[in-house]
């Protein structure tokens, strides 16, 4: 049978998260974390159970200290436990002069002491057993006791107040001989030796995470109070087998350190959420690529998801009922006939999430055809499935009066994972979609055509673009380079958009008349007009990614 170590009395909270881990196991009290680390090192018992991190009091500091002496066993899992305190005392009625309960409880309860009790004297203890026995023999009635109500029960004292902190949690780290299997939905915590500090070392650690795509989870950084060097505690998403991790922490230890062995991971573990999520489920209509890219990113921060499309053995229709989020990724032009199909189907309480590319069309659509209680949202993700992640991607997000805590959620999904939001509305998106998509496709697609119709060779555009006029180039092979339905389907959409290209029309029409007829007075006080328009700060800024992009150009021109 299994044995686990962890902080007493019985009926104590982490009594409690060691019988809800492994109802089964024999629990092995100790007065503090110190005697439990002992007795787990030792090999007293084959797992240890410690607090690590309380909603109120934060990090748990005799954690982190202890943990940096354990040079065996890993970090293996965690458990998260609501913690409910209750005060208890020999009376019901006598007035309380004193406190008593151990630091990290009565940290929780700050705010609970200083309005209930703020004359009261607290007293912080190691063994609880030892001070209610002397509460007990002494009759000090005056005396309260905070812990659970079980423990406090388990005493013998008198309950006085119940659930003194609401919304209380506390994370405990399950400690074992041997590290845990990769689940995907996995977390590492690795520990720095003391090491020097130099200019920058903070920065150039946190960019290995950051270009690699992984999310940080927690980060401590401490003096050593010996050497007076620097150590780093860091939690982050993923498991020590995936090789982004791997490749991180190889240069983290070997190029920004500079010193081999001086990172050692204390273990990789199912992650473990501190916040509540109300979404388990997501649904796809839409097996194409851009669903199975969410699904893969959504199933990384430990959501299930399930896909339908038309070869799929699932149906819509089936797998509605069994998510509490259903969306639709297909194609522009038949996304309000899914809609009309699938959204009656859906239930109060759940949500649709339209990732399209139009939005006035579509949501007013969705919003006709669902339940009052059945939240919309309206996501555009303006990258492909080709990117490897969504990080300082454009995302346009539309709201409705019907978007609620699970649409928030996934805008929380969104935010998380790197993408930068716009809150748009329908006729706003659908207008700047015009200008981003509807009119440079039209432009490249014109322009090809342009080319085809006066027998200009597409070997030649290369050796006679500027820099500047390659841009259009490019825009033009990039659109006919991947599927033209895509494109197709942009120029097509409805909406706002479709004002952009028409005033572009009209305006080219213009332009072409007066350089037909040699007006250049009359074109320069067109630019002159557009330029006080655009703002000098937007050109100027404009000018400059400009400016960088013709570096690259140059660079890649002259290789060739």
């Amino acid at each position: 049978m299994v044995s686990i170590a962890t902080i007493g009395p019985e009926g104590s909270h982490a009594w409690q998260a060691a019988r809800r881990y492994s109802p089964d196991a024999t629990i092995k009290l100790f007065p503090n974390l110190a005697a439990v680390f002992k007795a787990f090192a030792e090999q007293q018992t084959d797992l240890a159970l410690a607090p690590i991190y309380n909603t109120r009091e934060g990090q748990v500091k005799e954690y982190s200290r202890l943990v940096k002496t354990m040079d065996k066993g890993f970090w293996q899992d965690n458990i998260v436990l609501p913690i409910h305190l209750s005060l208890g005392g020999l009376s019901a009625t006598e007035p309380i002069t004193m406190l008593i309960g151990k630091s990290g409880v009565l940290r929780q309860c700050e705010d609970y002491i200083l309005t209930t009790y703020p004359e009261a004297t607290l007293t912080s203890v190691h063994d609880l057993d030892a001070a209610v026995r002397e509460i007990k023999e002494q009759g000090l009635a005056t005396h309260g006791v905070i812990e659970s109500e079980e423990a406090l029960r388990a005493y013998g004292l008198t309950i006085r107040a119940r659930e003194i902190v609401p919304h209380n949690k506390t994370r405990y780290a399950v400690l074992g001989p041997a590290p845990a299997p990769r689940t995907g939905y996995d977390a590492t915590t690795l520990i720095t030796n003391p090491i020097k500090d130099r200019v920058g070392i903070l920065v150039d650690l946190l960019n290995e995470f950051t270009k690699r795509s992984i999310n940080l989870i927690d980060m401590q950084t401490e003096t050593d109070p010996q050497s007076q060097k620097l150590q780093f505690f860091i939690e982050f998403e993923g498991h020590l087998s995936d090789e982004r991790v791997r490749l991180a922490l190889d240069r983290i230890e070997n190029q920004i350190i500079q010193e081999p062995g001086s990172v050692r991971v204390l273990g990789s573990f199912p992650r473990v959420d501190m916040r509540v999520k109300r979404i388990k489920t997501f649904g796809f209509v839409g097996s194409g690529d851009m669903s199975l890219w969410f699904a893969e990113r959504l199933k990384s921060e430990g959501y299930e998801t399930l896909i339908t499309g038309r070869s799929t053995t699932l149906r819509p229709e089936e797998m509605i009922p069994q998510v509490d989020v259903v969306v639709i990724c297909v194609p522009i032009s038949a996304t309000p006939a899914a809609i009309a199909e699938y959204g009656p189907l859906l239930a109060e309480n759940q949500a649709l999430i339209l990732l399209a590319g139009e939005a006035e069309n579509v949501l007013h659509t969705a919003l006709s055809h669902t339940k009052e209680g059945v939240e919309v949202l309206l996501v555009h993700n303006l990258w492909g499935a080709a990117a490897a992640s969504m990080k300082d991607k454009n995302a346009s997000v539309v709201r409705t009066a019907r978007s609620g805590v699970l649409s928030s959620e996934f805008e929380a999904f969104l935010y998380k994972l790197g993408a930068k939001i716009s809150l748009d509305t329908p006729g706003h998106h659908d207008l700047m979609m015009g200008v981003s998509q509807k009119l440079p496709t039209s432009i490249s697609v014109a322009l090809a055509m342009a080319l085809k119709d006066n027998g200009i060779p597409p070997e030649d555009i290369g050796s006679h673009s500027t820099l500047t006029s390659l841009y259009s180039i490019l825009s033009m092979a990039r659109v006919h380079g991947q599927n033209p339905r895509t494109y197709g389907e942009i120029m097509a959409t409805s909406g706002q958009g479709r004002r952009i290209v028409k005033s572009f029309a009209e305006n080219l029409a213009r332009i072409t008349e007066l350089a037909e007829s040699g007006d250049i007075e009359a074109l320069c006080a067109v630019i002159e007009e557009n330029r006080r328009y655009l703002s000098d700060a937007f050109i100027k800024d404009r000018m400059q990614q400009a400016l960088a992009v013709d570096a690259t150009l140059g660079r890649v021109l002259n290789r060739d």
